[in-house]
């Protein structure tokens, strides 16, 4: 049989060095904002599978809701630090392309008196918009920002978001997740209940100043903490579960990474052994004990722990031990993630959602989804 022609196909070779030559549309970038009572942070991602990977991030502690116990009011050199830290963000936005974000602010802004005030300033000097998030949606964010987390082998989990001005409790019901498909199925899992208590890291440590009889300052705060948190309805149904040892408890914040690098003894903070480290109820509790032995000098020398937190982990530690008192566990899974996970996936789920209704309505345009700014 003959060789076939050089000659016979000579559009077939063009097509695919055009093909060779075309260059990839980069994926699209979105992006979440978390302005706290004591932290900005931001995340920017990319869609990867059901989840995502991070091509740029920003944290800066800018303690906004320093003093407002007080005063009832956020203070200027406060809402100067907030604001610089998010014309940052808003610059990182605008070079990383992000077709959309969201923004949002918690406690503080909740709790102050010019907290609206400040908001339409951040919006008129960054160009950000911010929504200023309820208690419980902040709650069901960082559920959904550590699904990850949760093992669906037992039947229910604690989410602690111990933040600035307040802390979350979300009561997850993981034996019904489980009955759903799981993880698997793609859905959420189910919230039996959640609770906010308005107390947080700034605001314990303002109300409890660090005094020399450390044994009964720090249950003096741990008191003061418990004493505020109420069990609803929907947890009650569920303490059963926890005293048989059939639940497990997920820290999300600050605090409890820092107890893991603590509890690990890093050199330094390594995202990479702290997220969804496993680590018995007595491991952190040992790691809270080392903590509150320390002085502030012997805090801030720890690596993980550092000056910027060395004020605050003690307060963060006395509101985790009452939690874990009074929802005991012998396993709590950490996690370095939280509410912008928790907005990053909501945003990415969203656009995926709009691109099946066009398609199926048979319009065959591009989607193009414009920023929230």
């Amino acid at each position: 049989m003959a060789e076939p022609s050089s000659r016979s196909d000579p559009g077939s070779d063009a097509a695919a060095r055009k093909r060779r030559g075309r260059k990839r549309a980069p994926a699209p970038v979105y992006g979440a904002i978390d302005l706290g009572t004591n932290n900005c942070r931001m995340l920017l991602a990319q869609r990867s599978g059901s989840s995502f990977h991070v091509v740029d991030a920003f944290s800066r502690v800018v303690r906004l809701g320093e003093g407002i116990t007080g005063s009832g009011a956020l203070s200027q050199g406060a809402m100067d630090r907030a604001v610089e830290a998010l014309k940052v963000c808003a610059d990182k936005i605008r070079r990383q392309n992000v077709v959309k974000h969201r923004s949002i602010a918690t406690q503080a802004c909740r709790m102050a008196d010019n907290g609206a005030e400040f908001l339409d300033r951040v919006e008129r000097e960054t160009g950000l918009t911010f929504d200023l998030i309820t208690a419980e949606e902040e709650a069901r964010l960082a559920v959904h920002g550590c699904v990850d987390l949760l093992d669906e082998d037992r039947d229910a989990a604690l989410v602690i978001d111990i933040g600035g001005g307040s802390t979350e409790l979300s009561w997850v019901d993981l034996a019904e997740w489980r009955r759903r498909g799981g993880r698997d199925s793609g859905g959420r899992p189910p919230m039996k209940s959640w609770t906010s208590t308005p107390v947080g890291v700034v605001t314990l440590s303002e109300r409890f100043p660090e005094r020399e009889d450390r044994a009964e300052w720090y249950q003096d705060m741990k008191t003061y903490a418990r004493d505020l948190m109420k069990t609803p309805r929907g947890a009650k149904a569920m303490r059963p579960i926890f005293d048989d040892g059939r639940a497990h408890l997920v820290g999300t914040s600050g605090t409890v990474t820092s107890m893991a690098g603590v509890h690990l003894r890093l050199p330094r903070y390594d995202r990479s052994k702290v997220d969804g480290l496993w680590m018995s109820g007595e491991e952190a509790l040992d790691a809270c004990k080392r903590l509150r032995e320390l002085d502030f000098h012997g805090r801030s020398q720890e690596p993980t722990i550092g000056a910027d937190r060395a004020e605050l982990v003690l307060a963060g530690c006395a509101i985790y031990e009452a939690v874990a008192e009074m929802w005991p566990a012998d396993r709590l899974r950490v996690g370095d993630r939280g509410l912008r996970e928790g907005m990053l996936l909501n945003l990415m789920r969203k656009s995926k959602k709009r691109r099946r209704r066009r398609k199926k309505a048979g319009d065959a345009a591009p989607d193009v989804t414009g920023s929230d700014a």
